[in-house]
């Protein structure tokens, strides 16, 4: 029956030569499993979260077991949305979680109004994503790759601690328990160890196989605990639905309004990072697959909110374990959706997950960081930065691990506010947003500069530094300042030495995110383009000396204008009433 399933259509992508299966490559059915199964593992462990919320809200048993395994119901809705794609997802392979911002606004909503008090909780977080979903796509100047990449390099910054805490059980004092730390060391060397150079095979499992290494060592070293509830679950069991409470304080629907939208942040970086994942020439976030994304995860909220589920976030984690296996295909996804949904009518299973040992987590939180933080760095590298930028990524990056470093400072913030000055990636994230809104205050996307020949600064380092300083203030790509440098300079050579009275008198720019135009202005007329400019040498040794000569000449006179063609995406030129210009076109 899979094998004549058949997933929408996505936009396609230049498959990057690193990944064993892409985006739209349906690996074997027991490869597919075996990375679904992994996958299902990674989120379901972190179940954690709904847990730690049932605690808060002081639930029996029987209401915590309904809450997780709404839960897992809403995890799978979404996890499929995010693979299904077209309208209600990215077409991506997005595995969803409980959302860690929600978890003590849950459990307060729980204790205070019971589990019919979550209903509210994820119909107002449904609602701010899907308003989300429509507004975002409006906001490309607002969320550039430079603000993406601050998030996600703050979200693996913001997992250091709590990873290495769990990989070593530390207590107060910061001292980690011995049979912990090796229980957590050994299963993320296992992971490292196979990510690098394990086989294709090893490579593909090396999640499940670090995982279960440490289970094996947890199990050898007496650390595994809860076996009693486990065998006291019931092994089939449907989530109840609750009666919904609507009088729940305005104050609090605000505060879950609010970290709602701040959890886009979170689902914009994962859609980022995934789709630069699977597009070899990624050069910008693709608008209509972050909107797809949070609409995924809005659906997902909306269907599972009515049986009192947790909210769900999209998984950083799971992003890292597609980096380790090199496979993004979103048939993954599909089937990780589809085992979701089996195990949340299997109790047991998912209380077995749930039981893993906390260093094994901790050691899969710092694989994940790791991945992260360098993810992050290369978003953020990937455009020219002047000042404007350096300045909107520093103090961004200063905010964020403010907050991790001096939680206290959150006590000073009002108390509507708390929830969102104590979390380090939202701080870096609207603070990102908020200063390259401000700095781009006064910046226009259009320049121009006279070109002066007095001797004092050539020409040529003129027509440099012009594009390379404007394409940092446009925080345009590097490789396209990069190229659009070397083919003005190019250009220059060519008029200059043309003859005919050319003679260079200014160059402009004109840029926005999908084009960057140079064009350089010059007395004399405009310069010929020849359609024709392939050097064809091969009959020119059949030639006499003065033939040969001559056409050695022609063929060095196209030179120039091969080498423009070779750099610029379109050429042309032409005359106005008091200049002729060259216009060099570059795709951006």
């Amino acid at each position: 029956m899979l094998k004549r399933l058949r997933l929408p259509d996505t936009p396609t992508f230049k498959r990057p030569a690193d990944l064993v299966y892409a985006s739209d490559e349906r690996p074997p059915a027991t490869t597919l499993v075996g990375l679904a199964v992994q996958h299902a593992a990674a989120a379901l462990a972190l179940l954690a979260y709904t847990l730690a919320a049932a605690q808060i809200g002081a639930l029996d048993a029987e209401a915590t077991r309904s809450m997780v395994t709404a839960t897992i119901l809403g995890m799978a809705i979404a996890t499929f949305l995010q693979a299904w794609g077209k309208r209600v997802g990215s077409g991506l392979m997005l595995v969803h979680i409980p959302d860690p911002l929600l978890v003590v606004v849950s459990g307060m909503v729980a204790a205070q109004y019971g589990v019919g008090g979550l209903v509210m909780v994820g119909l107002v977080n449904a609602a701010i994503a899907l308003g989300a979903s429509q507004i975002v796509p409006r906001l490309r100047a607002v969320l550039p790759p430079t603000v993406a990449g601050v998030v996600i390099c703050v979200a693996g910054l913001s997992l250091i601690k709590p990873g290495i805490t769990q990989t070593a059980n530390l207590d107060a004092l910061g001292i980690p328990v011995p049979a912990d730390l090796l229980i957590g060391t050994t299963t993320l060397m296992v992971v490292v160890f196979l990510s690098i150079w394990g086989n294709k095979r090893a490579k593909l499992l090396a999640l499940l196989l670090g995982l279960g290494c440490g289970l094996v060592l947890a199990g050898f070293m007496d650390r595994l605990t809860g076996l009693d509830a486990l065998r006291a679950a019931p092994i089939f069991g449907l989530p109840t639905l609750p009666i919904p409470t609507a009088d729940i304080d305005i104050g609090i629907l605000v505060a879950v309004g609010l970290l709602a939208l701040m959890a886009q942040l979170d689902t914009f970086g994962s859609v980022v990072l995934m789709h630069k994942m699977n597009e070899a020439d990624w050069r910008r976030p693709n608008m209509r697959l972050i909107a797809g994304g949070m609409r995924a995860s809005a659906l997902g909220n909306l269907c599972a909110a009515w049986f009192g589920a947790h909210p769900t976030a999209t998984s950083s984690a799971n992003i890292a374990l597609c980096h380790i296996s090199r496979s993004t295909s979103r048939w993954i996804g599909f089937m990780t959706a589809l085992l979701l949904g089996l195990f949340a009518f299997l109790p047991q299973l998912t209380l077995a997950l749930t039981l893993i040992p906390t260093p094994i987590i901790g050691a899969i939180s710092l694989y994940a960081a790791a991945y992260l933080i360098v993810s992050g760095i290369e978003l953020i590298a990937s455009r020219a930065l002047d000042s404007h930028g350096i300045f909107v990524v520093g103090l961004s990056f200063i905010g964020g691990i403010a907050m991790m470093l001096m939680p206290q400072l959150a006590d000073n913030a009002p108390v509507s506010l708390r929830f969102l000055v104590s979390n380090g990636v939202i701080v870096a994230g609207l603070t990102a947003i908020t200063l390259n809104l401000l700095f781009r205050i006064g910046i226009s996307q259009r320049a121009r500069q006279a070109l002066t020949h007095d001797g004092t600064t050539p020409v040529s380092e003129q027509i440099v530094n012009f594009v390379e300083s404007n394409g940092a203030r446009w925080s345009a790509r590097r490789e396209a300042v990069r190229q659009a440098a070397a083919a003005a300079l190019e250009a220059a050579e060519a008029i200059q030495g043309s003859g005919h009275g050319r003679h260079l008198i200014e160059i402009r720019g004109r840029f926005d995110e999908f084009n960057l135009d140079i064009d350089l202005l010059h007395h004399g007329p405009a310069l010929p383009l020849q359609t024709d400019v392939a050097p064809e040498l091969g009959n020119l040794l059949d030639l006499d000396d003065a033939e040969f000569t001559r056409a050695l000449d022609d063929r060095l006179d196209k030179l120039p204008q091969i080498l423009l063609r070779r750099l610029a995406d379109r050429l042309s030129s032409g005359t106005d009433k008091n200049h002729s210009w060259l216009k060099l076109h570059f795709d951006h």
